[in-house]
Parts: structure tokens; sequence; C-alpha cells
């Protein structure tokens, strides 16, 4: 007998033998290359045809401007709010809603699906009202998500399944940015309506309602309930009535965005004004929030999505189906956020709180944008900066042209996107003027 009890390990079988060879692993009988690491073949790529994206727009903006060594410099393109002395801005509510939970020592479990149960309540009845009849009656469902971005895209994926009369969404022209990618990663065709007029930087209302006139029945509408992203122009209530009554004689399914609840005017009633206005027409909407600008909760990616159904029982099944598509993208949704939101709306004295502070910063945009018009009328500017104070929130159209916007850029490292959009809570007190005399020097 010849070999021992493990002789036959590492043996190759003639069958084997000719399959080595055929692949070239063996260069003679009895020795054969190694399967890894010896090959003087280089591996292909799988992703030979992965083509260069192009980069954000607003991250592209930041990274130039960090480059740039001009101690004046601006960065007026982020959209995070801003203190007066430009530093990024902790709530003192939710500072005390983190030491409470804190305090708790509760566990890490996961939430459920649709999230945490108190969060999504208080979220549901911050937006509709605590007196709204669609709550009492059981015929929403709400479902955290992960800030405004995810709660519209599971919104876009549930309307991708299950609303199968089009594959159109129309967005005001322009939209947020991530609007487009969101509807159109999820199956839909993009298309647009009359929004803002570039001649008066302001709303352009009679194109609007002549475009929404010619959707066809049953498309998808999306709407800014409130500072309108990215132009910061708004529809007056009344112009809010003609559009919801038109959206219903179109028989239109609406979808409202409303990132900024508190944080344009400074009162959360008044901002969620719109969206319980087309409730109470009749109007079964998806409502996508986000608590990112108006408790400051950025990285904490806060959000709800809400979907008003005809009952209750149309509620649970609307539900069941959100959970079924949660599921598979990301589980569960994230504790940490909601737990900090649920405490402060919850929470009596931190919720009184919380409306002073949004107030608070609500007001010094509103401040920001007056002082400007004034400092600009100051340098000597005769343009009409009206639209400035006429439009509302985080963001302004400027009107700038992108040649001035180069300028700006060139000769006083101030940094916008081209379309001459600027965060107003880049601006402070103690560069308002640098401002004002720049735009003054492209504008003359």
């Amino acid at each position: 007998m010849t070999g021992g009890l493990f002789s036959h390990i590492g043996s190759v079988s003639p069958l084997m033998m000719a399959m080595l060879k055929s692949c070239g692993r063996i260069s003679s009988v009895g020795l054969y290359s190694p399967p890894f690491g010896g090959s003087p073949l280089r591996a292909s790529t799988w992703w030979s045809g992965v083509q260069m994206g192009p980069p954000d727009p607003i991250l592209g903006v930041t990274e130039a401007f960090k480059r740039d060594t001009n101690p004046k410099k601006m960065n007026l393109g982020v959209g995070a709010y801003r203190d007066d002395q430009g530093k990024p801005y902790i709530l003192s509510c939710v500072r005390k809603a983190e030491a409470q939970i804190a305090a708790k020592q509760l566990d890490k479990e996961y939430l459920p699906i649709g999230g945490l149960g108190d969060f999504s309540k208080a979220c549901a009845e911050l937006a509709l009202g605590p007196d709204s009849e669609v709550l009492k009656s059981g015929r929403s469902v709400t479902v955290q998500s992960i800030s405004g971005t995810g709660s519209l895209r599971v919104g876009a994926n549930f309307l991708s399944r299950f609303h199968t009369a089009t594959s159109d969404v129309y967005l005001p022209k322009p939209s947020w940015g991530n609007h487009t990618p969101i509807f159109r990663d999820a199956g839909f065709q993009l298309k647009a309506y009359s929004y803002y007029d570039p001649k008066t930087c302001g709303f352009d209302f009679k194109g609007a309602l002549d475009d929404i006139l010619k959707i066809p029945q049953k498309s998808i509408i999306v709407l800014h309930a409130c500072a309108h992203n990215p132009t910061g122009v708004d529809p007056r209530p009344e112009q809010w009535k003609e559009i919801a009554a038109l959206v219903k004689q179109r028989n239109l399914l609406v979808f409202f965005d409303m990132a900024y609840q508190g944080f344009a005017s400074g009162d959360t009633d008044r901002d969620a004004w719109a969206v319980r206005y087309f409730i109470g027409q009749g109007h079964n909407i998806l409502l996508a929030q986000s608590f990112a600008k108006n408790m400051g909760l950025y990285g904490e990616r806060v959000g709800g999505l809400t979907v008003v159904c005809r009952d209750a029982e149309e509620a649970k099944r609307v539900e069941s189906q959100l959970k079924i598509l949660i599921r598979p993208i990301y589980s569960n949704p994230p504790m940490n956020g909601p737990r900090i939101a649920a405490t402060i709306l919850n929470t009596p004295e931190l919720r009184k709180e919380w409306l002073a502070e949004v107030h608070t910063m609500a007001n010094r945009i509103i401040q920001m944008r007056e002082q400007l018009v004034a400092k600009l009328r100051k340098e000597g500017s005769t343009k009409n900066w009206q639209h400035v104070t006429d439009q509302i929130g985080m963001f302004c159209f400027t009107g700038l042209k992108p040649n001035q916007v180069e300028r700006l850029t060139k000769e006083f490292s101030i940094y916008m996107t081209k379309d001459g959009r600027i965060s107003m809570a880049g601006v402070t007190s103690e560069n308002i003027g640098y401002l004002a005399h720049a735009i003054h020097a492209v504008t003359k």
C-alpha cells in the first residue's frame, strides 16, 4: 500500500487535469499556478461602462468656498440655518429634549417599520391641526421616514405601484433639484407647470393656472406647501384657493412637500394653511414633512409621510402597503431624531419653547431680507429689490444673471448657485453690508 490516509488530498484527477490545462492553469504535468494572486493576467473590471457623474451643484459651491482664502468670503449656497454669527444653531429645546431622553436610559431596539408611534401622531397633528376631521375619523396614515427626501421617495414608490392611471408627475418650474431624480428613479415621467416669473421675480399666477388647466386628468402634481424652494415665492391664500379649485376640476392627485413648516413665517399654522385648505376642499393628498430646518435636526433625518384616504378601512390598506415598500429599502427608520421631535411636540413647555425659537429663526431671515434691501438702496442701487422682501423662507431668488453670479464669486468671493439663488441664512449683520456692496457693483 502506498501513501497515507490523506495521500489523495492534492491529487488531480485526469478530468480535472484536462480542465486546468484548457484554462491555462497548468504549465506542465503535476504543476499548476495558484488560483489567487499568482496569475499574471489582470482581472477585467465589472464597471468599465460606468461614466463619471456630474458634481452636485450645491456641494460644488461649498468645495470652492472652502478653497478660497479671502477672509471676507461668503457661502450662500448651503440650505442650513446659521445664527447671526454665521454658526450652526442648536435649539435650546432640542438640548433639553435630549437630556430628558438620556435620563430615561431607553433601549436601542428596532422601531416598527412605520416608525415611532408618538412621533407619527404628533407629526400629523402638526401638519393637519389637532382638530382635523381627517385625524379624528382615522382616514389617514402617517409613517415615519428618513426626513423629507425619504418621505418623498417612499411616497413616489407607493404611487408608482398603485397609482397606475398615469406615469406623469408635474413639478413647478423651477422646483427643488432633488424632486426630479426622486420621481424619475421611481419610474415617472417629469413634466413642468409655470410657477416663477423671472421678469417680476415673483409668482406667475396666470401661467400656473393656464398650465394646470392643460394637465391630463389623474396626473400627479407636486406643490410646495410654503417657502418654495428654490425661489422663496409662495401663492397668496386667495391664489391657493383658485389653484385648489382648478386642481379639483382637473381631478389631479396632489403631493405636498412641506419642508419648512414654521420656518417660513414663524407660525406653524399659517405655514400649513394651504395643506389644510386643500384637504378641507376634498383633496385626498399625500404630504411629505421634514424636521431638518424647523428643529435644526438636519443630520438626524426626521420626517414623515402622510396619505389622506377615503375612509379608515382604506387607510389601513394603504398603511400595510407602505410598510411592505419600506421593509426592503431601509427596514425601519432611525430612532434618536424622532424621539427628540416627539418629546418636543408632546411636552407642553418644550413645545412652547420650540415655537418661540422657530419664530426667532424665521424672524432673523425676514430681518436679513429687509436689511439687504435697505443697504442696496444705501449703496445707490435704483433697481427694484422688492422681491427680496416679498419672497419668504430660507432661499431668495435674487434675479442675478449667471455672469453676475460669476463676478460675485471671482471679484468678491461670494458663492451661490448659478441661478442666483442665495440662502438668506448665510447672511449676517456683519457681512450684509459687504454683500449689498458686491451685488450693487455687479448690477449697476
